[in-house]
């Protein structure tokens, strides 16, 4: 059987709308754990009104925060599946169906860069990233909107040969610049080599790996380790009161290259927004986060 425009469109609204409401449970768990370790009074306060704002919106249905952003997603096509009718309209009339039923109504966040016009439609919006999976009998479909906190301060530059010091540097002085303007504990996001393109979707998919997962390359995982120590080290705190929980986790990316180096840089909010469902051709929706 193959997968329709019909399934697209569904499966694709559900999984933004699911974003909105629920804060991904290694979220949660990094939130408590933060919660016991933080020894700022202040802060510890502000962690606990986080995780009383996120049962509150799982509870009673609600929007976890006003800002829901722009839908965007990760689609990986698997090779042992057929497509039938216009996915790339599903994804989209998904979107619009979504905008005219949901409750509480989103707010106008689509914005024209060339006229500062708000509204639900824009060029090429949903956002998506395309992929390939050899093999897969399924489509893997990851939704992560981004808002003013997951994409104000993401950065990128090309550096030349550089250190892996020079990369650490690099990455703390997008923290010291971002401040605590992204509404921290963060999830950061780092991509290393490759292409300019390349590099900044790598950093964008750093964010989704879960909190308390270690990177399978040494260099990486020590490197994560050292940045997240600095970050916390700044003393920006949760929502910027201040204390030792800037950021949940550092996750890091890397691909081969030229001599010339991107190195990008992405933050995902304290809600980190995340859900993810695998949809097969008999129909099954698989949710997977």
């Amino acid at each position: 059987m193959p997968i329709t425009y019909d399934m697209m469109k569904r499966t694709t609204a559900q999984l933004y709308e699911w974003s909105l409401r629920k804060v991904p449970d290694d979220t949660l768990d990094a939130l408590r754990r933060a919660r016991e370790t933080e020894t700022n009074t202040v802060a510890q306060r502000t962690l606990g009104i986080l995780l009383r704002s996120a049962e509150m919106a799982e509870t009673q249905d609600r929007l976890v925060c006003s800002d829901s952003g722009v839908p965007t997603y990760t689609i990986a096509i698997g090779t042992g599946v057929r497509l039938e009718g216009d996915i790339r309209r599903a994804i989209e009339d998904g979107f619009d169906e979504l905008v005219a039923t949901t409750n509480p109504p989103l707010l106008k966040h689509v914005t024209n860069p060339l006229t500062n016009e708000r509204g639900y439609r824009g060029k090429d919006m949903p956002l998506v990233t395309w992929d390939i999976v050899d093999g897969a009998d399924h489509v893997d479909i990851t939704c992560q909107p981004k808002a003013l906190g997951s994409g104000r301060w993401a950065a990128l530059e090309i550096f030349t040969f550089p250190t892996l010091e020079r990369i650490e540097e690099y990455v703390m002085e997008c923290v010291l610049k971002a401040g605590s303007q992204h509404c921290p504990p963060v999830n950061i996001g780092v991509g290393i080599g490759g292409s300019f393109d390349h590099c900044a979707k790598m950093a964008a998919k750093a964010t989704l790996r879960q909190y308390g997962t270690t990177n399978p390359e040494p260099v990486l995982a020590a490197m994560e380790e050292r940045l997240l120590r600095a970050v916390n080290a700044t003393g920006f705190g949760p929502m910027g009161t201040g204390g030792d929980t800037t950021a949940l986790g550092v996750h890091i990316e890397y691909c081969a290259g030229h001599g010339f180096t991107p190195v990008a840089v992405a933050f995902n909010c304290w809600i980190n927004r995340r859900t993810r469902a695998r949809l097969y051709g008999d129909g099954r929706l698989e949710r997977v986060e």
